[in-house]
This record gives structure tokens, sequence and C-alpha cells, in this order.
């Protein structure tokens, strides 16, 4: 809305108050602003019982036939926060912890043949990076479907992945329940394959990974950042398929005592992204969080 007076427009004016780096909260102040030499740009004064507009950012003026006036802002559109490049790649290498999945791998496969082992290996690493791949590109999509806000995706994904940092500073997977495990001994019991379920979904990835693959997809811009979302798909599932080749090696050196240690660290780290997760999403449904964060 813009009131004119002599020399004086009274126009709301859309300011950014940073919560964090490159991270911008749009805010809304009504100023006086006061135009002696166009040539010169404006002079902003706070409006009545406003005095925090006279920090306001700066507007763009435009010559108008019958005047100079301000182009503002219709409302506040608050600014996507830009991807950091390595923190999804640090997610799910927390989330997913092949190391942590060694002790299932080896009671599974126990009565396996080389070949069996092998193509095991195979099917799980390259199931992971389905997973992963799939919720990068189509995950926001499906949540938009629903009509599902993301918002309230961040705040209940963050929930689940700080459910899952708690089970893992317990030294359990992050995706892991017993049911799953007596699944898994029940199917190799019955010759059945255990690569995809339980092995692949939930232990390596399951609805915490998802979870993370969206909320960090809508923080794209350009399709090589997506590009290189997908790309964590494969370097997890060489991860995968690297621990697994080594499981036999990698659990007499580490033991399981080291197995656990490992798996409680990575569990801290990702309750600390869990937190910022969950905080980003209370913050874009209660905007009034923001005058709060130093």
């Amino acid at each position: 809305m813009i009131e004119s007076a002599p020399f004086l427009t009274f126009v709301d004016v859309v300011t950014e108050q940073f919560v964090r780096p490159a991270c911008p909260i749009s805010r809304r102040f009504r100023v006086w602003v006061a135009n002696e030499a166009p040539a010169q740009g404006f002079s902003i004064y706070p409006a009545p019982g406003m005095s925090k507009a006279s920090k306001a950012g700066c507007c763009t003026g435009r010559n108008l036939a019958a005047g100079f006036a301000l182009s503002a802002s219709a409302g506040p559109e608050p600014a996507k926060c830009p991807m950091d490049i390595y923190k999804p790649l640090v997610a799910l290498l927390a989330i997913v912890n092949p190391i942590g999945v060694i002790p299932f791998y080896i009671h599974f496969t126990e009565g396996f043949t080389r070949q069996q082992r092998q193509r095991t290996i195979r099917v799980a690493a390259f199931s992971a990076f389905v997973v992963i791949a799939v919720s990068a590109v189509a995950g926001l999509r499906i949540i938009e479907f629903f009509g599902i806000s993301l918002a309230s995706f961040q705040v209940g994904g963050g929930t689940l992945l700080l459910i899952s940092a708690l089970q893992m500073l317990n030294a359990q997977p992050a995706e892991t329940r017993k049911e799953d495990v007596t699944e898994g001994r029940d199917k190799v019991d019955a010759g059945d394959s255990i690569a995809v379920v339980p092995l692949t979904i939930p232990l390596l990835t399951g609805p915490a990974t998802i979870s993370t693959m969206v909320i960090y997809a809508d923080k794209t811009r350009h399709w090589w950042e997506v590009a290189f979302l997908v790309g964590y798909g494969v370097v997890i599932g060489l991860s995968v398929w690297l621990a697994f080749s080594a499981a036999g090696r990698i659990a007499k050196v580490l033991g399981k005592t080291g197995i656990n240690v490992m798996t409680r660290l990575m569990g801290l780290i990702l309750a600390a992204l869990a937190v910022e997760v969950m905080s980003d999403g209370l913050i874009k449904l209660f905007p009034i969080l923001a005058g709060t964060v130093r």
C-alpha cells in the first residue's frame, strides 16, 4: 500500500533479517520516504511507532509520469536457504552407517556361499542407491501431491532423524527394529533373498534417509545440485559395497566394541543435523521464533 503526500511517500518496505548466513527471513516495515532530490535517491525515516524501520534495507525508486514513488514488495517472501553441498553426504553417511550394519550382514549371510554373498552385496548396494536417487528426484513431488507443506515435513523428518540418532547413541543401527532382525532370520531359513528387505530397507535406508533427501532436495536451485544428491547415492552405494565386501576383516579389526563406538559417534553427528532441520521447519511455521535466534 502506498500513500502519497507532498515530497513524502508512505510505503511498506520488505527487509531481510539474516537468521543465519545466506538464509534471510523477510520482514515488513512501514516507513516515510522523503524525496527531495530524485537523482540522489531516497532518505528513509521511521513511521510512527516503528523505530526499527530506521534500519530497514533500501528500496528501488522509479521515475513515474506523475512524480516519484517507490516500488515495494507486495508481501514478505521468505528466501530459500541455499543447499550446503556437503551436509547431505554427512547426513547420509551417518544415517546409513554401513559399518554399523555389518554384524547383521554377517549374521544373515552366515550360511551363504561366496557367490550368494557377492550377489547380496551387489543388490543391497544398488538398492541403497535407488532409494536415495528416487527420493532426491521425486520426493518433493510426492509430498506436494499429498498437499504436505515442506515446513511440516521438516519438523516431522527432523523428529524422525532425532529418534534415529538416539537409537544410534544406544549402539543400534538408525533404522532397525527387533522385528526386522527376526524377519531377516526367517527369510534366510526359507531360502529367500535378504538383500532388499530387511538389509537395504530398513536396516540401511528407510524413512529417515528418505526424509533427509527430500529436505535437502528442496534447497536445490540448479540441476547440478540435484545431480550432486543423486551422486551421493552412488557414494553410499559404493560405501555399502566396500563395507560388506570387507565385512569379515572390519569385524576382526574393530570388533563389536569398535563398531558400537563408531555408531555412537555417527549418532551424535546425526542428532546435531536433526536439530538444525527441525529448527528450519519451526521458523517457517512460526516466524516469531526467528526473532529469538542469535
